[in-house]
């Protein structure tokens, strides 16, 4: 019996068509007299003839011909360029053609050469007596270009057979045939169909360029023309043939002569060794017949008018072409018939046994895999037969299972069209349009690749690795949208953000979409969130992080209700782009607003329902470079930040659990007991599954609920994530336990293995900053399993570059006399010397209270403006941490109010301790444009902040809150980021 483990074992090798059929014909050199020439192009030319024949069987690269009618031109083409083959056509009456071939070929003998020549009974006779054995093969011209095609495409095939079959196991179709008339219209009638074949099974590829490479995968066509050859071309190839087509009488000894039963002796021959393997038998002598139903061979009658529609026929029927047909073994009737992978899927189960039996014991569904290119499922399954197994079940559930996994390898790291009929659950990424992804898709296009490539994260027993399901509507949708809506006006004018919400949510979205929803709908069963993709966003040098809106839609029964609240999110974040906020943030990066496109990202949200709300375990970012390390840590260890429920918490500056991968155990928030109860987590986000989005607005956040980790303990959400505070005993114990406040440390996974995260994100932060070439921040999250079998998913939701500043800086800033310093940090972020900074402004510490932060946020936002339009820069400085949403931990400003800010300050106060800003966002803006970020508690003497010297300078603007100072010379900003040290110099006076 197959034990469960082997499959488990089974890891499907993806096909890499773009090495098959490498070695290619491109240059043709035709030789013949201009009379044969002409009835060879019949008036028209022969490459346009050619080209149309490539173009209509999706073919690339159809050869050049080039002609000549004598030796000698022959010969001074073939010293000027490289030909890949000779045709040679000598004329009806002269001998002088061979004797030509002859002499060219054994000037250039690894050319190799074919000799074609017109049909009739003189040349026949003629040909009878020449001395062939300098060409590859003797063509007979009936007229037809098709035969031009075959030639090429048998040589081509043999030249590329045995490489191709030892690295994926092509399939070969054997023709014996010794007839030059019977062959010459024999092959073009075999390759058509072969290639019109695999025209139709290339339909599995997921992409155009998928299309093409997967055609180098069809079955190559070999031709022999005499019992010796044919025998050794079935020994050699016998575990890749498909099916064998052999004439009768052909001759079948050293000497050459004829021998009437050699086709019978080989399929005799070649059925000791195969009983399954198709056989075709096809003579002009219908007593041939009973030798065909002896070796279970089908027939074919030369002398019909209708061979050629015969030979189709059974080809397509033995050699697993066309539709798998399940059929009744005793009165051959069709039962069932499926067109490709996923159909066969569906149907396995219920087809009836006594059927199934018949096709597994005859090795049909491994041929009809093969016969489609589909190498890694159909190598595993031929070994599978009736004899190792005698279980019909265990058969379906192997080839059910081997399908599956076939499916997913090949779905992922692969952007599919978006077809209606083929997304289903094993389909992973897709794409409707055909403009671009967008930055954020273009990342997660290729985080699934990287996956995929790399086979380490297999390797956990407990844990899978995926992207969530994704589809992606193209910036070309947006293009159309905006057009047909006429919304640029709106867009581009300076209306407040809820009249641009408005005016795109009236707008009406493509038609042709709604059905693709549908299907969406139906495949994902999940909450789904709409995230923006631009054309700026995530791109290497500048990434837009956090501009743009994120909406997210629970499931409902209801797909029009559902299809509603879709579309509302989809304009929403297509009318985000205009929003005010990203109008100033493009005027601060330089950007132009007509050249922003948006692409939307449409994905299942990762996390678990708990009865009206749902949310993942685990959320976070993981950065590849650490500016803040502590202890152990090394900067190039990288760093993560993890909470429990929806991500926005981090983005949004919440209270994380900070880590490094690489030293799990040692979290600083955990280690005393009085940090881990004040720096804990105490709130999360879960999406409002109620919400069904009759509010919709600029606030992307408008169905997400804050809850308190209590409620996470009620739906029964923390184990492993969290551990309980024992007042009696004032401990923490890792774990759940009654009683006592629940603390969320991640002890379980972090410290006891319980999920192997950190070893998935060692693996993806290598991974990606090797692959991008530079530190990259990667977003992500996990679901634990409901049941207690501490098994999980692992899901990378996006990997974005993080812009390294690598200012060389060589100085030790400890040298640095203090006196000469406005500000100094051993907490700094971010690398580089500035000398261009001329402005400083900053919050005024005397009767500071928390209670006016939003106002302070307002302030800055005016100046903040001015600075802009100035085109001017400062250096910031407040208490607590920048950016917080919450108005008490630090000033609610959003990256845009500060975006001209190059040096910003978080400076504690005696009353006011906060730790240093998180936000994932407002990090990640920091890093891209190279701000500097200081964290300064002077009266902790951790660091110098010389406010008396700044209250003694006269301010070029004062508030109730803020003063603003100008320098006429001005101020130096040195960081080093892997020491965490940053200045700010006095000016020269």
């Amino acid at each position: 019996m197959l034990s469960k483990l082997k499959l488990n074992l089974l890891y499907l090798k993806d096909t890499q068509f773009a090495n098959l059929m490498t070695r290619r014909i491109f240059n043709v050199l035709l030789i013949a007299n201009p009379y044969d020439a002409f009835m060879l192009e019949d008036d028209g030319r022969i490459d346009e003839k050619i080209f149309n024949e490539y173009t209509s069987l999706s073919l690339r690269y159809p050869p050049r011909f080039t002609q000549v009618s004598t030796c000698d031109e022959a010969l001074t083409q073939l010293k000027n360029m490289t030909y890949d083959l000779i045709i040679c056509m000598p004329g009806t009456g002269d001998n002088e053609g061979f004797d030509v071939a002859r002499t060219i070929k054994a000037a250039w003998p690894s050319i190799p050469m074919v000799i074609l020549t017109p049909f009739s009974h003189g040349i026949t006779k003629r040909i009878a007596n020449e001395d062939l054995s300098a060409f590859e093969y003797v063509f007979c011209w009936l007229g037809n270009t098709d035969l031009l095609v075959s030639i090429i495409k048998l040589i081509e095939d043999k030249m590329n057979l045995d490489h191709d079959v030892k690295e994926v196991g092509v399939q070969a179709i054997l023709l014996v045939e010794d007839s030059i008339r019977f062959y010459s219209s024999l092959l073009p009638n075999l390759y058509k169909f072969v290639l019109k074949q695999s025209q139709e099974f290339s339909t599995e590829a997921l992409n155009a360029h998928q299309r093409t490479l997967r055609m180098r995968g069809r079955p190559k066509i070999v031709l022999a023309r005499n019992y010796e050859e044919a025998i050794s071309i079935y020994n050699k190839y016998k575990n890749n043939i498909l099916g064998v087509v052999t004439d009768v009488r052909f001759p079948r000894t050293e000497r050459g002569e004829k021998d009437g039963m050699a086709g019978i002796r080989l399929c005799a021959a070649i059925r000791e060794q195969d009983p399954f393997v198709p056989l075709i038998i096809q003579s002009s002598e219908t007593e041939n017949m009973t030798y065909a139903s002896k070796y279970g061979a089908a027939f074919i009658d030369k002398n019909s008018k209708k061979m050629d529609v015969d030979l189709r026929r059974i080809v397509s029927d033995n050699f697993g072409f066309g539709d798998f047909i399940f059929r009744n073994p005793d009165t051959m009737e069709e039962i069932a018939r499926v067109k490709n992978l996923k159909e066969l899927q569906n149907i396995l189960f219920a087809v009836p046994s006594e059927s199934f039996f018949y096709h597994i014991s005859r090795n049909h569904i491994s041929r009809w895999l093969y016969s489609r290119a589909m190498f890694p499922i159909a190598e595993f399954l031929k070994p599978i037969t009736w004899n190792t197994l005698q279980d019909v079940d265990a058969h379906r559930q192997i080839i059910f299972e081997a399908i599956v996994k076939y499916r997913k390898m090949k779905n992922q790291g692969v952007v599919a069209v978006f077809k209606r009929d083929r997304f289903d659950r094993y389909s992973n990424f897709a794409r409707i349009g055909e403009g671009s992804l967008g930055g954020k898709g273009r990342g997660l296009a290729f985080i699934d690749n990287l996956v995929k490539r790399h086979p380490e994260f297999e390797e956990f027993d407990n844990a899978r690795v995926a992207i969530p399901k994704t589809v992606v509507l193209c910036t070309d949708v947006f293009d159309e949208f905006m057009e047909t809506n006429n919304l640029y006006q709106v867009a581009l004018s300076d209306a407040d953000d809820n009249t641009i919400l408005r005016y795109f949510l009236k707008a009406k979205l493509p038609d042709r979409l709604v059905e693709d929803f549908f299907t969406f709908f139906d495949v994902v069963k999940s909450p789904i969130a709409i995230r923006s993709s631009s054309l700026l966003e995530d791109s290497h040098y500048q990434p837009f992080a956090g501009i743009y809106n994120t909406y997210m839609i629970p499931y409902l029964d209801d797909k029009y209700e559902m299809l509603r609240m879709l579309s509302d999110a989809i304009k929403g974040v297509y009318a985000s782009v205009y929003f005010r906020d990203s109008k100033a943030y493009m005027q601060a990066t330089s950007n132009v607003i007509d050249q922003e496109k948006m692409a939307v990202i449409l994905q299942e949200v990762v996390g678990n329902q708990y009865g009206p709300r749902f949310y993942p375990s685990m959320s976070g970012v993981a950065r590849s470079l650490n500016y803040y390390p502590l202890g152990d840590e090394k900067a190039e260890e990288g760093i993560v930040n993890l909470a429990l429920g929806l991500g926005k918490y981090i983005v949004d500056g919440g209270l994380t659990l900070r880590f490094s991968p690489y030293h799990p155990t040692k979290v600083l928030q955990t280690s005393e007991m009085e940090i881990a109860l004040r720096e804990t987590q105490t709130r999360f986000y879960a999406l409002d599954l109620s919400n069904c989005g009759h509010d919709f607005s600029i606030d992307d956040g408008f169905n997400l609920l804050k809850l308190h980790v209590k409620e996470a303990e009620k739906d029964g959400a923390l184990n492993y994530i969290a551990s309980t505070y024992d007042p009696y005993d004032q401990i923490i114990r890792d774990g759940l336990y009654p009683g006592g406040r629940k603390v969320i440390t991640f002890a379980n996974i972090l410290q006891h293995d319980v999920f192997p995260l950190p070893r998935l994100l060692q693996l993806a932060l290598k991974y990606g900053q090797e692959e991008m070439r530079r530190p990259v921040e990667i977003e992500f999250a996990a679901t634990l399993s409901r049941e207690k079998d501490k098994t999980g998913t692992f899901y990378l939701l996006q990997i974005r570059p993080i812009v390294d500043n690598n200012a060389v800086l060589d100085e030790d800033l400890t040298a640095i006399p203090d006196d000469r310093l406005l500000l100094r940090s051993y907490n700094s972020l971010g690398h580089g010397i500035m000398n261009d900074l001329y402005d400083i402004v900053y919050v005024k510490t005397d009767h500071y209270s928390a209670s006016n932060n939003q106002k302070i946020a307002w302030e800055i936002e005016k100046l903040n403006q001015q600075f802009l339009d100035e085109g001017r820069n400062y250096v910031l400085v407040g208490p607590g941490r920048w950016g917080s949403s919450d108005t008490w931990l630090g000033i609610p400003v959003k990256w845009p109010h500060i975006s001209a800010a190059r040096v910003i300050v978080e400076a504690g106060l005696t009353n006011y301790r906060v730790d240093p800003s998180q936000g994932t966002h407002f990090f990640q803006n920091l890093t891209s444009f190279g701000v500097g970020y200081f964290t300064i508690n002077a009266y902790m003497n951790d660091g110098i902040y010389n406010q008396d010297f700044l209250n003694a300078q006269p301010a070029l603007h004062e508030t109730e809150f803020l003063r603003h100072v100008r320098f006429e010379r001005p101020m130096t900003v040195k960081m080093d980021g892997k020491k965490k040290q940053g200045v700010v110099l006095m000016p020269e006076i």
